[in-house]
């Protein structure tokens, strides 16, 4: 097993808890994985991005065409990290509004965004919900929905019911 995930958004959205939580699941799996995180001007609301690599890497950092999933929770942040994705088979789950460009890539869209703003979960939940939507529709990626849920119960007690109920929403949007 190889694979590889890029998360892009702003600071503040949860790029670095998808990475752990991804890094929990594969540890629970059996998977080898390394993890980076890109802060920079994260703490202001700038740029983020953080990969994982599950499997046999010894380099944490995503090469350029070799991601096989971006998960991006911003659409512009999408478009940044483009050159990141596997040319050929690589595929995009992005929030985004109807207005994302066509682009030659499988891509997942799902405006995130709309649904908190709607009151339908809390804004700080879009990051799993955006998870939801990868374990919906991406066929080769690595975790099941029962395999994420018991890594938000390891990760964070406390918060764990909300986000696997969020984690449910994306399942059945």
């Amino acid at each position: 097993m190889k694979y590889q995930i890029l998360i892009a958004g702003y600071g503040g959205q949860g790029a670095v808890f998808l990475v752990k939580l991804l890094s929990i699941a594969a540890a629970n799996k059996g998977y080898a994985c390394l993890g980076t995180e890109n802060h920079g001007m994260s703490q202001r609301g700038g740029s983020v991005s953080c990969g994982i690599k599950i499997g046999d890497f010894f380099s944490p950092n995503i090469d350029e065409n070799s991601a096989d999933l971006l998960i991006a929770l911003e659409q512009t942040e999408a478009l940044r990290y483009l050159q990141f994705l596997n040319q050929k088979s690589g595929v995009i789950a992005v929030n985004s509004d109807d207005k994302f460009p066509k682009i030659p890539f499988e891509i997942y869209k799902f405006d995130a965004f709309k649904m908190a703003k709607d009151g339908i979960f809390d804004i700080g939940g879009l990051n799993v919900f955006m998870l939801g939507i990868v374990i919906k529709n991406v066929a080769n990626f690595p975790f099941s929905f029962d395999e994420i849920c018991k890594a938000i119960e390891i990760f964070n007690p406390k918060v764990a019911q909300k986000n696997k109920q969020i984690l449910k929403l994306a399942m059945e949007s």
